[in-house]
């Protein structure tokens, strides 16, 4: 059912020897769905942890995570894999660390598979006889695409209910109803959980998911979206139903954030990259909230969110601080959630050549290529309405960048300090005065290489004052 990496079959068959192998967790899961499977987990019944660290350490080099885990992870030709004993987890205290976790070489497959959070992930795989152990039903979970927690133990790690929303992202799963239930009495545990592992979660969804709304969901069914506030408020906002027929501001990200994970540019990218566009989509409304209002326009009662983009500044810095976003993704994601609606400077015109050079410099350390993923999301998020003119202004910046070679990064300056020293000024604080007015010209299309920028210079000192 698994196809084993080279290798890797001889080492189970020497683990054999010893005690009871079994695929584990997410790869017998994704193998069952016929998805790649990630990385591969082996637990190892019936065997010693000494026993164990014996048998691996012939096939590469072998790192002891914690003996008191019963981990041993081994490098096999450069991937890492993860061998376990069994272990029995009980509730010591509050929060997410809260466990003593004891290895125990003797339970049974189903004793073992009791501690997993959801049947899908409590499935094992006998890579020897073929056999599927699945003593929770998980199978039939897949079928019906149903995230279910395995036990009631399930509520003794509230970071399970995020498990859960990034899960049925990236599976486009729905959350069992009774399960639900259960998160929602341990709404009050959030605050045990620790930051690096809230983002943990939230790095899968903005990375992974296939349908990010369905993660959302989640957060609503379980009551747990109180906790980010910043989500929750887009709830109720109202929208011009000519404009947005899809719904309130919330429907509308919902759908943002689905057409965004199906463009070609964000399935392409690196999980980096991937992260800053999420985001950013999630994000791009986040002030409407605060300036919606319904007033006279044209004749007509209607909704209007003036200056939406800059008053969803804060919210995106809070929320980020929330979730423990690393310092790297806000730099990013702000400017995208500050100029999403740039496309409509130039009104039915095609944008200038200073426009998009000034649109580029504004952005930075975001890029035009970044803006054009969070607009085409943006305008596609709006079903059943098909906004082609939006597309076209979009594409229109599109090619305008590609010409002047902005896409990717705001365009360098040509004129740099040497050069002032080269005509005989002396360093000081005129010195960045001039730089800046020589890219404000470079920006402006005064010039295009450095021929052009040291004429503009020689101009500009002949009518500078001494």
């Amino acid at each position: 059912m698994i196809d084993l990496p080279e290798k890797l079959p001889a080492v189970l068959e020497a683990v054999r020897a010893i005690g009871r192998p079994r695929l584990v967790g997410g790869c017998v899961r994704d193998a069952l769905l016929g998805r790649p499977s990630g990385d591969i987990d082996i637990e190892v019944g019936e065997a010693s942890f000494d026993s164990l660290l014996d048998v691996l350490a012939p096939f590469g080099s072998t790192d002891v995570v914690g003996r008191s885990f019963g981990t041993i992870k081994l490098n096999l030709r450069g991937t890492n894999y993860d061998f376990s004993l069994p272990r029995r987890e009980s509730k010591t205290g509050s929060g997410h660390r809260g466990f003593k976790i004891a290895p125990d070489p003797h339970l049974s497959d189903t004793a073992a598979a009791s501690r997993r959070d959801f049947t899908i992930n409590a499935i094992a795989w006998d890579p020897f006889t073929q056999r599927l152990i699945d003593p929770y039903n998980g199978q039939a979970d897949l079928r019906h695409k149903t995230l279910r927690h395995t036990s009631p133990a399930f509520v003794e790690d509230p970071l399970r209910v995020l498990r859960a929303m990034q899960l049925a992202a990236r599976l486009e799963f729905e959350l069992a109803p009774e399960t639900a239930e259960l998160c929602r009495t341990i709404v009050a545990d959030y605050s045990d959980l620790p930051h690096e592992r809230i983002w943990g979660e939230w790095e899968k969804w903005a990375t992974k998911s296939t349908k990010p709304s369905q993660g959302l969901k989640v957060l609503e069914q379980t009551g747990w979206i109180e906790h980010f506030p910043e989500i929750d408020a887009l709830r109720g906002v109202e929208q011009e139903p000519e404009w947005h027929p899809e719904g309130d501001v919330y429907v509308h990200t919902s759908h943002c954030l689905d057409a965004l994970v199906e463009d070609s540019d964000w399935i392409d990218s690196d999980a980096e990259r991937r992260q800053n566009l999420t985001f950013a989509v999630l994000a791009h409304d986040f002030g409407k909230p605060k300036t919606t209002e319904r007033v006279e326009k044209h004749g007509r009662m209607r909704w209007t969110s003036p200056r939406h983009a800059v008053a969803g500044l804060e919210p995106t810095d809070r929320f980020l601080q929330r979730i423990g976003a690393p310092l790297r993704i806000a730099p990013i994601a702000k400017p995208l959630v500050q100029y999403h609606l740039a496309h409509h400077d130039s009104g039915k015109n095609e944008p200038s050549d200073p426009q998009i050079r000034r649109l580029a410099r504004k952005l930075a350390p975001a890029s035009i290529k970044d803006l054009l993923a969070v607009m085409r999301a943006d305008c596609c998020g709006r079903p059943p309405r098909e906004d082609p003119e939006t597309l076209t202004r979009i594409a229109l910046i599109a090619e305008k960048a590609a010409s002047l070679a902005v896409a990717a990064q705001a365009p360098p300056p040509l004129l740099q300090g040497r050069h002032l020293i080269d005509a005989q000024l002396s360093p000081g604080p005129v010195f960045s005065k001039i730089l800046a007015e020589a890219y404000e010209a470079q920006i402006n299309g005064d010039f295009e290489d450095i021929t052009g920028a040291l004429d503009w210079l020689d101009c500009h000192l002949k009518n500078r004052p001494n």
